[in-house]
């Protein structure tokens, strides 16, 4: 069970709430915490109190219209009617619908924006959302339409419209399409939800969707680093290249933080590796290497040895998105925002703002798409090497065991890493610096932070495609040398692990689809990082 407070929420919990943990669990249940629960309602007897009167002041979406309509004033009477009008003028999304891991995720963080006790929501809103998230009713949402400036008002509204049972809206539970009246029918609810004042606004005004898929990304980016580090390492037992580039006190000359980080990865994981070592070459060296060895060589290519350089980065940019992620997930996002005027105070403000503006989101899912773009980029041209009977230090062409040209071996598959390389190079142009007025130019400034979010997410999938397949060359080169294999101690651990999903190669080629999408399993699940980490860190 996870409690919502409004301020602790972490990336990894999304994570938890968004997605299954196995196929045996279910969904991580929440709650909110009951000092939240007293804050709402204190907040929401307030804004009843002293705004829901025709007597009462204008004040932005309780009691006058949205966007260029502002100016509006909407009567007591209506302001019911003006919630549900608004859910239907605010759902124009088109496309295909958003992963289901998305649409939880922003449920949550809708949860923990409301539970911060600045939107002025009633708890029987919260419950109803809690009860979607822990029965598993899911909203269709389109996933496109939001330009992030308000937030996400078209994603979220569908979201609206599910929790109020709208006739119109579908969800989906546990895989079954189905509409929300029925869904809430199935798991003992009441099928239909009043919004009252300001929800309705609340509920579609904020960054919770591009927010859930930027946390999203920032967890799965996380991952995808340490697996790229692995690929590293097999290949660099494949080439048997050089480890005086991750020395510590090269790291420490110039001492960014990812840098040193990735350097001293690489030497846990090839710890105890004879295929690997340090060059002890030096400039008054009287020994002439023998330059007929096949395993000589003074330095590597860049995509090793500049490896710490390369990832390094990777790691520090993708570290500043997650501190970002991190503050987002836990803001109110809303507008206006409701604030004690003092501490032991009952009485409360109204103060309008932007911190609906999804900017942070944007810039930082366009740092983290080029980034991890780059960790394709490199990965393919280590892949690229394996292949290459010139830079692949004795290992045949395209890795073919036997009768070449009857085989082609994978050099189809390092095509399809150049495929997407190159559209992740295309996803890279950042949306976050592509402005368009909306709203009668009231909204004259927009930041994108949904579409940026959405090309984040595919570029991330797009890598870990390309560092599966690095990793399954990586292990075919390897196979080559079985017989004395030497391989460090996570090397030799993630080469175990892949041999016990795809069994040693035959002479022949085989289907390689099949191979890719069991090397891409075993990343997703967990197993090669875990089986990796424990054999190297029992050996430090």
């Amino acid at each position: 069970m996870l409690v919502i407070d409004g301020q602790s929420l972490g990336i990894d919990d999304v994570a938890a709430v968004a997605r299954h943990q196995s196929q045996e669990q279910n969904y991580t249940q929440v709650e909110v915490s009951e000092s939240c629960r007293a804050t709402l309602a204190a907040v929401r007897k307030y804004l009843e109190t002293h705004w829901i009167s025709e007597d009462a002041g204008p004040m932005y979406g309780v009691n006058t219209g949205v966007g260029a309509l502002k100016n509006c004033r909407i009567p007591v009477d209506a302001i019911l009617e003006f919630q549900r009008l608004l859910i239907n003028s605010h759902s124009a999304g088109v496309g295909e619908p958003l992963a289901e891991d998305i649409v939880r995720g922003s449920i949550l963080l809708r949860i923990n924006s409301f539970a911060s006790g600045h939107s002025g929501v009633r708890p029987l809103l919260v419950d109803r959302l809690i009860r979607m998230l822990n029965t598993g009713i899911h909203p269709i949402i389109p996933e496109k339409g939001s330009v992030g400036a308000s937030g996400d008002l078209a994603p979220l509204a569908y979201i609206a419209a599910a929790a109020t049972g709208h006739s119109n809206a579908e969800v989906l539970l546990n895989g079954t399409k189905m509409s929300a009246e029925d869904a809430f029918i199935s798991v003992g609810q009441e099928p239909h939800f009043t919004l009252q004042a300001k929800e309705g606004l609340a509920m579609i005004n904020g960054t919770s969707v591009s927010s859930a898929i930027a946390a999203l990304c920032c967890k799965d980016a996380r991952d995808l680093i340490a697996h790229a580090e692995i690929a590293l390492c097999l290949t660099m037992e494949a080439s048997r290249a050089e480890l005086s580039a991750f020395d510590a006190r090269v790291q420490r000359a110039r001492p960014h933080t990812g840098q040193i980080e990735t350097a001293a990865n690489v030497r846990r994981i090839l710890i105890g590796s004879r295929r690997c070592g340090a060059t002890t070459r030096t400039t008054s060296s009287t020994t002439k290497p023998d330059l007929d060895t096949q395993d000589v060589r003074v330095q590597d290519a860049y995509s090793i040895r500049c490896a710490p350089q390369i990832h390094g980065p990777v790691r520090d940019a993708q570290g500043y998105a997650e501190r970002v992620v991190g503050v987002e997930i836990n803001s109110a996002v809303d507008n206006p925002l409701i604030f004690p005027r003092s501490d032991a105070s009952e009485e409360f403000e109204l103060i309008c703002g932007g911190n609906f503006h999804g900017q942070y989101i944007a810039q930082a899912m366009d740092l983290l798409a080029i980034a991890i773009a780059d960790i394709g980029s490199v990965s393919e041209r280590r892949a690229a090497r394996l292949l290459d009977v010139n830079s692949g230090y004795g290992l045949p062409p395209n890795l073919v065991k036997e009768k070449p040209g009857l085989n082609t071996g994978y050099s189809i598959a390092q095509c399809t890493m150049s495929a997407l390389v190159t559209e992740n190079k295309t996803l890279c142009w950042p949306a976050s610096v592509d402005s368009i007025p909306t709203k009668a130019n009231q909204e004259d400034h927009v930041s994108n932070s949904t579409w940026c979010a959405r090309k984040a997410s595919t570029v991330i999938a797009n890598t870990f495609n390309v560092i599966a397949i690095e990793i399954l060359i990586a292990s075919r080169a390897l196979s080559f040398f079985e017989k004395s294999m030497g391989l460090g101690k996570g090397t030799a651990a993630a080469y175990e692990t892949i041999r016990s999903v795809i069994p040693l190669s035959t002479a022949q080629d085989e289907w390689i689809h099949t191979s890719i999408v069991d090397i891409l399993r075993l990343v997703k699940c967990g197993s090669l990082l875990q089986a990796v980490n424990s054999a190297s860190q029992e050996s430090t």
